[in-house]
């Protein structure tokens, strides 16, 4: 095994250590969340947790990790002891299982016993790692990609308490009382909501930015690297300490009161927060007793409701589009506060409270009405101006995706029966294209038990998933050609309208600018909402419209996406998105300082139509007098055409979603 780095050396990360503590003061509580960026000792602190946890008694040998005198029927391994070996058996080290991404769902959940059926010629239960983690820790990095099928799995156990498996003859019921510990890092994604609310507590990390602590992070690191075990063995006596102080808060937890004032507050305090289940209250308040507990308080004050309160509501609040999780300090000190002073919270809903918050700008009522379009040549020297993102309205994104196949909210976009993908099933095949070699045997054991003997009847084929994602490849004219002003706003709003959607789905969007002399790709193809926001926050827009240059940007990028996405699991459907009026002004640098503008656009246009790629052309021109060259360049792309007159955020991320469908 490898060596684990002391959790008692991790330099600050002070709420990341008080969460994992709190987890192994109380296995009761359903466990932690951490998201932060890559190299942030996330995966250290979480692995570190394990030489902290107390032991626990356990019947040697028993695959459930049953404890004396609770031995489960099926269990054989306790079945063989008598009542007397049992009750004297001796203490184990908790549980802690990593749940690789790769798993298969046979080794999550368990399967039938080959073994066991040849030898025997009976079925029998081969436990998997629900069952291995119970009464311990189940620890499952980078959880955000964990697949659906596992998920799907997680969610019945947390839930319940206990895992039940039907399946090849078997019925089988086991406790999987588990604690969750999950890593993640945001720019890969989001947790399904489902699962997001099963953990317990959720810390956000990052790196530190005081240079001073930042070298000492690396001094303890490099040492550790150097001689582990003389480094361990330096940091014994803190570890000890740690220990000692768990065993201690695990023997007062159940001798701490909850003051019934502070039960009422917590309740107030979900209220006013918008805690979106009732999950928040019971869950902050275990959190607060087991903090006092912790801390070595007989009795829960205000500080642990505070510090519950922090790890308990940020992922629990009800929040805008495109809001991340956190909580309003400055606002929970107030709520503390006057609990302190015993004064009543303010009235009003929390909406309304945000409400307040808006500056009440309507860029469509301050837009001037009838305002015409910039001529080719004024657009050549328009000053750069950047606006701002229109709010939008995802409810109907979300409703035009909903009639697409595989998007139900929540879940990934699948495409099944795929060539690659995760085996999550088998079904009979007398001529299968990939054998299921464990269900092909597993058929034949049970027809003939005892023997093994393999028939063309006994072939199963495996039915893999393989995800299905959309990259939607937005080229927007950010020149002065166009209503420039009403064009930015609600193509920035429409990218994170599709984001807000794309992360249920793991679409990808992209957005390609063009302007001036050339075109930029200033939103790389991305899941991440922040990474969006911070990349359409600056995009200016004014100058000339080279068209052709961004319809070669656009092949370049199509084909860098289809290449990286070739060996792995996911089918890629792209869609070309092209936001203009037509007007190509700049000539693209060939070689040939005469080149017609509008007749390389064309070019590369036709050369995308060779590519059978899936393209949109949403013509913007305006005005009684309309050259129509956004429906020509449609034509050379073999391009579906539409005209926009109405312009929002909502009804160009409607229009997109729709010929998805």
């Amino acid at each position: 095994m490898n060596p684990i780095f002391p959790f008692a050396a991790i330099v600050g990360q002070d709420t990341l250590k008080r969460a994992l503590l709190l987890c192994a003061v109380n296995p009761a509580l359903s466990g932690v969340l951490i998201r932060g960026d890559k190299g942030t000792a996330k995966s250290t602190a979480a692995r570190g947790l394990r030489e902290l946890l107390v032991p626990i008694e356990r019947v040697p040998g028993c695959p459930y990790n049953c404890a004396p005198g609770a031995a489960l029927g099926q269990c054989e391994a306790c079945s063989q002891i008598d009542a007397d070996a049992a009750a004297a058996a001796a203490l184990a080290p908790v549980p802690f299982v990593n749940l690789p991404l790769g798993a298969t769902e046979d080794r999550v959940l368990g399967s039938l016993d080959i073994e066991r059926v040849l030898k025997d010629g009976k079925r029998a239960f081969q436990p998997g790692l629900l069952a291995a983690a119970h009464r311990g820790i189940l620890y499952i990095d980078e959880v955000n990609l964990l697949p659906d099928h596992l998920v799907d799995s997680l969610l019945d156990v947390a839930a319940m308490g206990q895992h039940t498996i039907e399946r090849e003859g078997l019925s089988i019921s086991h406790p999987a009382r588990i604690t969750l510990i999950g890593t993640m890092n945001a720019e890969e994604g989001d947790l399904r909501p489902q699962l997001l609310d099963r953990f317990a507590m959720m810390v956000e990390v990052g790196a530190p930015d005081v240079p001073s602590v930042r070298s000492e992070v690396v001094r303890r690191r490099l040492a550790f690297d150097a001689d582990a075990d003389g480094f361990t063995a330096r940091w014994e006596t803190e570890t000890e300490a740690l220990r000692k102080r768990v065993q201690e808060a695990r023997e007062r937890l159940p001798h701490v009161d909850l003051p019934d004032a502070l039960l009422d507050f917590v309740s107030t305090l979900c209220c006013e927060f918008g805690a979106t289940s009732l999950r928040a209250d019971i869950t902050l308040n275990k959190v607060a007793l087991t903090h006092a507990a912790l801390e070595g308080r007989s009795k829960v004050d205000i500080d642990d409701i505070a510090a519950a309160a922090e790890l308990v509501l940020p992922h629990r609040r009800r929040r805008k589009p495109f809001e991340q999780p956190g909580l309003d300090r400055e606002r929970l000190d107030e709520a503390l506060d006057r609990m302190r002073n015993s004064t009543p919270p303010p009235s009003g809903s929390p909406d309304e409270a945000d409400r307040g918050d808006d500056n009440g700008t309507n860029h469509e009522e301050n837009a001037t009405a009838g305002q015409s379009d910039h001529t080719e040549n004024a657009a050549a020297s328009a000053p750069v101006t950047v606006f701002g993102a229109a709010e939008p309205d995802t409810a109907p994104i979300l409703k035009i995706a909903a009639r697409e196949e595989g998007g139900a909210e929540g879940r990934r976009s699948v495409a099944l029966a795929a060539t690659r993908g995760a085996y999550t099933h088998a079904v009979a095949a007398t001529q299968p294209s990939h054998l299921a070699t464990d269900a092909t045997l597993r058929h034949a054991i049970l027809r003939q038990p005892g023997a093994l003997q393999v028939t063309r009847d006994d072939l199963h084929d495996k039915v893999m998933t393989g995800k299905q994602a959309h990259l939607i490849l937005l080229i927007v004219d950010a020149s002065g050609s166009m209503a420039a002003r009403r064009r930015m706003e609600a193509v920035k709003g429409c990218v994170l309208g599709l984001l807000e959607d794309a992360y249920r789905r793991r679409d990808e969007v992209g957005v390609i600018a063009f302007r001036g002399e050339s075109a930029e790709l200033v939103l790389p193809p991305t899941r991440n909402v922040e990474l969006a926001q911070r990349a359409l926050q600056g995009l200016p827009t004014g100058g000339r419209t080279p068209l052709a240059q961004a319809l070669e940007l656009g092949a370049q990028v199509l084909m860098r996406q289809a290449a990286a996405r070739a060996a792995s699991d996911t089918q890629l459907r792209p869609l070309l998105v092209l936001i203009t009026d037509g007007r190509a002004n700049v000539p693209f640098a060939d070689g040939a300082p005469d080149s017609d503008p509008w007749q390389s656009t064309l070019k590369f246009a036709t050369q995308l139509a060779d590519t059978r790629v899936s393209a949109l052309v949403l013509d913007t021109e305006q005005g009684l007098i309309r050259f129509e060259r956004a429906k020509a360049l449609a034509e050379a792309l073999q391009a579906e055409y539409r005209r926009l007159d109405d312009w929002s955020a909502d009804t160009l991320a409607i229009t997109i979603r729709e010929r998805l469908a």
